[in-house]
């Protein structure tokens, strides 16, 4: 059995992390009614067209149909979220018989910054990163499904991040 002494400095070490912001499941504080979504930079290096284009506006949408935050242009929000792609590779996932790349994944790293425009205080600095695999012999339209799938499931984790990981 524990001792209670142990319970009670964990949460005192809780509690001193915590700061003026408090873990309250799935809401984000009450000061804050906007966000901004200004238009993601693509460093990948990549090439791909319109990638930022589509993580931007992935992004947006998710915010809009989630409600906890109204979307607005940068200079009225409460908050403002910005976002780097920072890497986005082309991989062989598997080879079958002969040789030949049955599946690829693409591999994508976002680094965003989320800012708390009230309290001037930045409330997360993080990267985050997914995939999406295809098949290779499926064509063209295969591939860019599987950008989509990584950004469908970056779009998820940094909404989720923003509105609960408090």
């Amino acid at each position: 059995m524990k001792s209670p002494g142990i319970h009670s400095a964990v949460l005192a070490a809780v509690l001193s992390f915590v700061g003026c912001y408090s873990f309250t499941g799935a809401s984000v504080p009450p000061h804050l009614k906007t966000i901004a979504i200004p238009l993601m930079d693509d460093q990948s290096g990549l090439g791909e067209p319109s990638l930022r284009e589509k993580l931007t506006r992935a992004l947006t949408d998710l915010f809009i149909r989630d409600n906890s935050l109204a979307v607005t242009d940068k200079s009225s929000a409460d908050s403002i979220l910005e976002g780097v792609i920072v890497s986005a590779r082309d991989e062989i996932l598997a080879v079958g018989g002969g040789e030949t790349v049955n599946k690829r994944r693409i591999n994508m790293s976002v680094k965003v910054v989320y800012q708390d425009m009230k309290l001037r205080k930045k409330i997360f600095d993080k990267t985050f990163t997914n995939y999406g695999d295809y098949d290779p012999s499926a064509g063209f339209a295969q591939k860019q499904s599987a950008y989509d799938e990584a950004i469908r499931k970056i779009s998820e984790d940094i909404l989720l991040e923003t509105v609960s990981g408090w």
